[in-house]
């Protein structure tokens, strides 16, 4: 994979990423702050991007997403295949809700 298929990798992923959480935000607030795992602050900003500025920020070769887990606990929770699958992630819902949101620094 050359270098600038990534990075149109990373702008696209960054495009569908500000459209969701900014879609999330607009229809259900309190869920997408949970579920994004963002603070009011940056759901008040994802609230207000204008269109422009979602494109301009999409196209930024830094991917604007992260991974909320990052112990293997969680991960594996998430990952798991075993028949009580719901559990596995209810526990991991459990676990994330704990985590501090991102916030601006």
């Amino acid at each position: 994979m050359k270098s600038t298929d990534t990075y149109n990798d990373i702008k696209e992923v960054n495009l569908a990423y500000l459209m969701l959480a900014q879609n999330m935000v607009r229809s259900d607030r309190e869920a997408a702050i949970f579920r994004l795992g963002i603070s009011q602050e940056i759901a008040d900003i994802l609230d207000r991007l204008t269109p422009g500025q979602i494109l301009k920020m999409a196209g930024s070769d830094m991917l604007l997403c992260s991974f909320r887990f990052d112990d293997t606990l969680l991960l594996n929770l998430l990952a798991n295949h075993e028949r009580d699958r719901g559990v596995g992630h209810v526990h991991a819902a459990i676990l994330a809700a704990g985590r501090p949101v991102e916030a601006v620094a």
